[in-house]
């Protein structure tokens, strides 16, 4: 009884894995359906009724195949008793299975439905994104993505936050192009007149540093030309300061000619005085004559001392020599010649006088002579002064030149350093406005 009852339960065991597995398969299916959304469910409620008859016929065939065999005895009719209430109890049990798979299909149909719309809806906002994104991939920056609680919800938001984005990036960058393509488009024309005027200041200066080197050039010849001024300047003082000396010695010349004309002067009067005691002093004539001679050598001398202003004085001096000859040869012949003498004497005298006058003219004129004399020689000495300074001042003058010049040379390297920088400036801007032109145009394709 314990083995019969024992194999009939493990039957069930087995009925029940049996049923196990079922809900296993019928589990797979649910599972199967639900991925594909076209096959239909495992097992109806009919199907399972089927199952729960085709089961109990099975039991009664094999209690009834074992009865045929084995006699009927009490134990296996009690066994058969336990077989049956164990398929019926099988059968009560897939009549709740059958009961549960149809509620389980009915929900996995729901379920179904729920997911093919949501499913389809889901699609048609992938698409209507999509479509979207194709408009964006255009370069149109005016779309705007519809948010909704689909599954592209957050795509979209997240999507017109960054079209947003960028469309104001590129509303930036197109601005900026557009005022940087501007500035460098003056800065361009801005640059090349810059060149151009760096170019002329160029030639200016190096027109202006031809002419500060030919200056340097000219005040080197001052500066000679003052020194050779300065010597000149020197010699001509010494010149003037030799003038001054041989006329000072002149008018000492003349005052002493003068002086000595008046004292032959007088002596003449003496002698046309004496000339009417002649007769008496017959026997002086000789002494007279010897000193008339040596007096007209001396007047002779004087006389050719005194050059020009002598000439007259030297005519009397001769004629003086003259008497004196004729007065030593003609002694005899004083008392008739004596009214001769006087009358000669009378000349003298007035010649005298007139050489006299003249002396003092000669006096005045080479007092005169050397005023101009000493002012020639101060003016020599005032322009010997400022010629030293102009001598210094030009030494200065082309020190400075020289560095002026250098100066100059210094600032047209420099010039032109920065003439080759304005060029290399005007070659970038015109790099930075083909870049702002290029930038420009790879921004306007896009709608904003």
């Amino acid at each position: 009884m314990s083995a019969n009852n024992t194999a009939p339960a493990g039957q069930s065991g087995k009925d029940s894995g049996s049923s196990g597995a079922g809900g296993g398969k019928v589990a797979h299916l649910f599972g199967a359906k639900k991925k594909s959304g076209t096959r239909s469910a495992a097992l109806g409620s009919a199907q399972l009724h089927m199952l729960a008859g085709a089961l109990c016929a099975g039991a009664v065939g094999v209690l009834l195949f074992a009865a045929a065999g084995a006699g009927v005895t009490a134990g296996f009719l009690v066994t058969a008793g336990l077989a049956i209430a164990l398929v019926g109890s099988g059968v009560a049990v897939l009549a709740k299975l059958s009961k549960a798979a149809a509620a389980a299909q009915k929900s996995l149909e729901e379920q179904t439905a729920k997911h093919a719309t949501e499913s389809q809806r889901n699609q048609s906002a992938i698409l209507r994104l999509l479509d979207d994104m194709g408009a964006l991939a255009d370069g149109d920056l005016t779309v705007k993505s519809k948010v909704t609680e689909d599954i592209t919800g957050a795509i979209a938001d997240s999507v017109n936050y960054t079209v947003g984005e960028l469309r104001s990036l590129v509303t930036r960058v197109n601005d900026a192009s557009a005022e940087v393509l501007q500035k460098t488009t003056g800065a361009e024309a801005l640059s090349v007149t810059v060149l151009e005027a760096a170019q002329r200041q160029a030639d200016q200066i190096k027109l202006a540093s031809t002419q500060v080197m030919g200056v340097a050039d000219s005040v080197k010849d001052v500066s000679s030309k003052a020194t050779d001024s300065a010597r000149v300047a020197g010699r001509s003082l010494e010149a003037a300061e030799a003038g001054g000396a041989a006329v000072e010695n002149s008018i000492k010349g003349m005052n002493e000619i003068r002086e000595n004309i008046q004292e032959t002067s007088k002596r003449i009067k003496r002698l046309g005085e004496s000339s009417q005691e002649i007769g008496e002093i017959v026997e002086l004539i000789s002494d007279i004559t010897e000193q008339t001679n040596v007096l007209a050598l001396n007047a002779a001398i004087q006389a050719a001392a005194a050059g020009e202003a002598g000439r007259g004085f030297a005519v009397v001096a001769e004629e003086v020599q003259r008497l004196a000859e004729r007065s030593g040869e003609a002694t005899k012949q004083i008392g008739n010649l004596v009214k001769t003498i006087q009358r000669d004497t009378q000349d003298a005298v007035a010649a005298m006088e007139r050489s006299t006058v003249g002396v003092v003219e000669g006096a005045k004129l080479a007092d005169a002579a050397g005023d101009s004399l000493r002012q020639i020689r101060q003016v020599s000495n005032d322009l010997a002064r400022i010629i030293e300074d102009i001598f210094g001042k030009t030494k200065e003058q082309a020190v400075v030149a020289d560095e002026v010049a250098n100066t100059m040379q210094s600032i047209l390297g420099i010039t032109d350093e920065n003439t080759r920088g304005t060029m290399q400036m005007t070659e970038s801007v015109t790099q930075l406005a083909s870049l702002a032109s290029e930038l420009k145009q790879s921004v306007s394709g896009f709608k904003l």
